[in-house]
């Protein structure tokens, strides 16, 4: 009889732990994927980080064109001039 009166407490300690199975069984996979995602963001950003430090001289790259431009412009008018 005195098991009886237990039983209700024993079936939600049972389903108690099958939840807590469940969510660890849900939420363990999830780690280990944001766990490789930060990793792949490490070599990601280091990539990124390099074609940054590869391509900043870019940024000079207007002042270039317009120098050339002008050094263009100098010989068409020194052609015209020999009549060219």
């Amino acid at each position: 009889m005195a098991f009886g009166i237990h039983t209700g407490w024993l079936i939600g300690y049972v389903i108690g732990l099958v939840v807590v199975i469940v969510v660890v069984a849900l939420v363990v996979p999830i780690l280990i994927l944001a766990a490789d995602i930060g990793r792949q963001a490490k070599r990601i950003n280091t990539g990124l980080e390099g074609a940054e430090r590869n391509t900043s001289n870019l940024k000079g790259l207007n002042t270039t064109i317009e120098y050339a431009t002008s050094v263009i412009n100098g010989l068409n008018r020194g052609r015209k001039k020999l009549g060219g």
